[in-house]
């Protein structure tokens, strides 16, 4: 298990926060480095609401899928909002793998 690491960025909604724990604990189980988000703006993270944070928290999170080999989004009951569909753009646009918690039908 030891040796390279795939470093995987979470996408999804912040009011899945019980979900982005148990993904990010099970890919790291499974030998990747995780990167998440910052703030749960919709799980009562408040800041997030704050003049000029979340623009700034969309943007870091594009850095963050920079970074990454691969995005896991995480789409409880298939839902996926307006947010996390252009983080899943831009991730397709870069060539980064996109998988997801559940089947999304396509």
């Amino acid at each position: 298990m030891i040796g390279k690491y795939k470093v995987i960025t979470l996408c999804g909604s912040t009011r899945f926060k019980d979900a982005f724990e148990k993904a990010q604990k099970r890919l790291t189980l499974d030998g990747n480095i995780v990167i998440s988000v910052g703030l749960f703006g919709h799980s009562g993270d408040d800041e997030v609401w704050m003049e000029g944070t979340k623009e700034m928290l969309d943007d870091m999170h594009k850095r963050k899928i920079d970074m990454a080999d691969e995005i896991y989004v995480i789409n409880v009951g298939g839902y996926i909002g307006s947010s996390t569909r252009s983080e899943i753009e831009y991730a397709e646009a870069a060539g980064k793998t996109v998988n997801y918690l559940e089947p999304t039908g396509d």
